[in-house]
């Protein structure tokens, strides 16, 4: 009588089965547990102008006072206290998300999926795009 050979076919299963299954995190701007949207500035100031979005500055406190969106909510994404002051939003909202031009507000996308903001708009191209479509702004006296 001989005997079957299992061995090859065990493992190939035990490989497949161990693999760990794909990450929906790979891409920084589409966190897992969020729904993040890119508009550009027309679209963001559509969403504003109809009351759809909570706009998030994460600027420096300084460049936040030169020239804001009307009615933003600042908090310095290279504050030491970012994510506590997170914790302070409701995260059951829509929020716009932009920095001055794009690269800080990319980065806060996965920190805030992290604390279970489950909806996010990012406005591409930051308060800069907003300027140069000739959109209004606030700035100080």
């Amino acid at each position: 009588m001989k005997a079957c050979n299992l061995t090859p076919w065990f493992l190939t299963i035990l490989v497949v089965l161990s693999c760990p299954a794909p990450s929906r995190a790979a891409d920084p701007a589409k966190p897992a547990g969020s729904e993040v949207k890119h508009v550009d500035a027309q679209e963001a100031q559509k969403l504003i102008a109809k009351k759809k979005v909570v706009v998030l500055d994460i600027r420096t406190p300084a460049e936040y006072k030169a020239v804001r969106i009307a009615g933003a909510t600042n908090i310095d994404f290279l504050a030491p206290d970012f994510e506590e002051r997170l914790t302070r939003l409701d995260t059951n909202k829509t929020y716009l998300v932009h920095c001055a031009s794009g690269g800080r507000s990319t980065k806060s996308l996965p920190v805030l999926s992290k604390h279970q903001f489950q909806f996010l708009y990012h406005l591409d191209g930051g308060i800069k795009a907003w300027e140069k479509a000739g959109l209004p702004v606030e700035k100080a006296p």
